[in-house]
């Protein structure tokens, strides 16, 4: 593996990493319907990064038919509209959403599932949209939403639709936006979640990561697709090879280690700026350079088990580098989960806050791994054993401990 020059700058090259594979995900292609007001943009704006649905910012692509997208967020939106016009009205809007599908067909604009909104509070639905809901879904898969879903009517029409047996993929109601009944009393958003959910199942395989960064409001589901990705990377990169290495080259952990970066950076979606990477990355590894950045987290790891010290010299196992950026992973992750938060909330999310956070984290995975890590170095520090059999050693305690990534973390 290239060693990395000492002038090499982690944060942007973690930045660099995490847009390439940004431009690298395959849009989501979501059909949006139902009449004027219902609360499709609403829906939209809540569920996606970006507020992709912003007033007069889609491009028309057939008269009835505005396709909407925002760069950096793999999603793309067609709205249709005329749906409570005249019937002939309909039938075109009909047409331009038939001949839409088909002719993005097995092409990377391919529709891959549509949203048939309707106001809960109408507790109404013609024959002629059971009739299109039935058709579409013989082509992609339809979730009818309910939205604006408010008091026990909401929940009647919503049981009334299950009994139609409405050949439909599922029929969610939502709450997308707060609604105040009185100054004492407001109904929080709700049903949201599930809908994303049920949508990331519907989804194809290659696509649902794409979905998970574009969608901002089930942050435990990127959280979950972070650790399976870094659980996966991490027994992949350190079952192969990753033997005892020398001190001197702990360097060679930074490469997998900003890629790991990049890869649940893009995973999160979130704007992220080389400043607070930089301070993220002092708070693990106490410097930026690239050169020493495994070396100065496996020290500092270290440091956070009692009367073990700093480590001098000698050999790091792949148990070690294993547990290490493992923690690195995983508080990260809650970084990321935490800025997510924040974002949701609207709430700005201060540099202190997060750095502090990311070496609370760092400490506390160490710390729960501390008796492997002392010993680990216990055994690689002896001078009674020659560096084949420390080589030995690392190869024994890598395979134990892969074991414990997958159950664990």
């Amino acid at each position: 593996m290239k060693r990395i020059d000492k002038h090499f700058d982690v944060a942007q090259e973690i930045l660099y990493l995490t847009e390439k594979e940004m431009k690298e995900l395959s849009p989501v292609n979501i059909l949006v319907l139902g009449k004027s007001g219902v609360g499709k943009s609403t829906l939209i704006n809540t569920i996606f990064r970006e507020k992709i649905a912003a007033t007069g910012m889609g491009k028309p692509v057939t008269k009835h038919l505005q396709k909407i997208s925002r760069k950096d967020v793999p999603i793309t939106i067609y709205d249709s509209r005329g749906l409570e016009l005249s019937v002939e009205v309909q039938k075109q809007v009909q047409d331009e959403v038939f001949s839409l599908i088909e002719r993005h067909k097995d092409t990377e604009e391919e529709i891959h599932l549509a949203y048939y909104c309707i106001q809960a509070s109408s507790s109404r639905i013609e024959e002629t949209e059971i009739k299109l809901i039935e058709e579409i879904s013989k082509k992609i898969p339809v979730i009818v939403v309910l939205t604006q879903s408010i008091g026990e009517q909401a929940k009647e029409f919503h049981r009334l639709l299950e009994n139609m047996n409405i050949q439909a993929a599922a029929i969610h109601s939502v709450l997308a936006k707060e609604y105040i009944i009185s100054d004492d009393y407001t109904v929080e958003p709700f049903g949201l979640t599930e809908l994303i959910q049920r949508t990331f199942t519907l989804l194809p395989e290659e696509l649902q990561r794409s979905f998970t960064n574009a969608q901002r409001v089930d942050i435990e589901q990127k959280v979950k697709s972070a650790k399976s990705w870094a659980r996966r990377s991490i027994v992949a990169s350190f079952g192969v090879g990753f033997v005892p290495i020398p001190f001197s080259d702990a360097s060679l952990l930074v490469p997998m280690q900003v890629a790991l970066l990049a890869h649940i950076t893009a995973i999160f979606g979130l704007p992220i700026d080389r400043a607070s990477l930089l301070g993220i990355i002092a708070a693990v590894g106490g410097t930026t350079s690239a050169t020493v950045l495994g070396r100065s987290m496996v020290s500092n790891a270290f440091k956070f088990i009692p009367g073990v010290g700093t480590v001098i010299g000698g050999f790091i196992s792949g148990t070690t580098a294993s547990i290490v950026t493992q923690a690195l992973a995983n508080s990260y992750i809650q970084v990321l989960k935490l800025l997510s938060e924040d974002e949701l909330m609207g709430q700005e999310s201060k540099t202190d806050k997060i750095v502090d956070l990311m070496q609370k984290e760092f400490k506390k995975y160490i710390q729960a791994n501390k008796n492997e890590l002392k010993k680990d170095k216990d055994i690689l520090d002896t001078e009674k054993i020659s560096n084949l059999e420390k080589i030995a050693v690392g190869r024994r305690t890598i395979n134990k401990f892969i074991d414990r990534i997958k159950e664990k973390f």
